[in-house]
């Protein structure tokens, strides 16, 4: 039986498998529901954070599964990829900065005790931000003897949920990048479609005579 690399479409897709799109759908969770809670809905800005999300997404499948007969759309939409997801970091950044605040520093406290948790769904996510918010804000009581946040408990989630988001975009697009050069080294040496195509053509023949 030939290798892989002997096949005219060797094996593709298996996007699920990869670790960038698990972190590029959850980016993609935690953007809707940040945009959704915090970020005017009727805006442009609102719109273009959940297509940048959608764009990281979508494009890690869409060249996963084109890899069987183009390896240059792999490497193409594994760059727009990281394109769209690095768009995306941008316009965290610019709602954190519109507050006069920066990213967090990456050992900053919160921070590291969201990597340590390595959230995989959004549910761990908002259990992150609620450890944290309980460990921060200062509470009162109600009439009723029960506790209540102080005022600014909303803005101090969107906080949370923005420089988590920015840690979660920080490691996928380390990891396309990644993905990328190894994408571009399996090409040089390997060639596309073209290339196997012409390949085994020639063994064939070579085969026949």
């Amino acid at each position: 039986m030939p290798d892989d690399a002997d096949k005219l479409i060797p094996p593709h897709g298996g996007y699920e498998h990869l670790k960038t799109f698990h972190l590029a759908e959850l980016i993609f969770d935690v953007t809707v529901r940040f945009c959704n809670r915090y970020v005017d809905r009727k805006s442009r800005t609102h719109d273009q954070m959940v297509q940048a999300a959608r764009s990281g997404k979508q494009n890690i499948a869409e060249a996963s599964i084109d890899s069987g007969t183009s390896k240059k759309s792999e490497l193409k939409l594994t760059n727009i990829a990281r394109g769209s997801l690095k768009e995306l970091a941008l316009d965290y950044g610019d709602f954190l900065r519109g507050r006069g605040l920066k990213p967090w520093e990456p050992n900053h406290p919160a921070l590291m005790r969201f990597k340590a948790r390595q959230p995989a769904t959004l549910e761990e996510v908002r259990a992150w931000v609620q450890d944290e918010r309980r460990r921060s804000t200062p509470t009162n009581t109600d009439p009723h003897g029960q506790t209540r946040p102080k005022s600014g408990a909303n803005e101090a989630s969107a906080v949370l949920v923005a420089n988590g988001a920015l840690s979660l975009l920080n490691l996928c697009t380390y990891l396309l990048k990644r993905q990328i050069a190894r994408l571009e080294k399996d090409f040089l040496e390997h060639g596309g479609f073209t290339e196997r195509l012409y390949r085994i053509r020639s063994q064939r023949r070579r085969a026949s005579s």
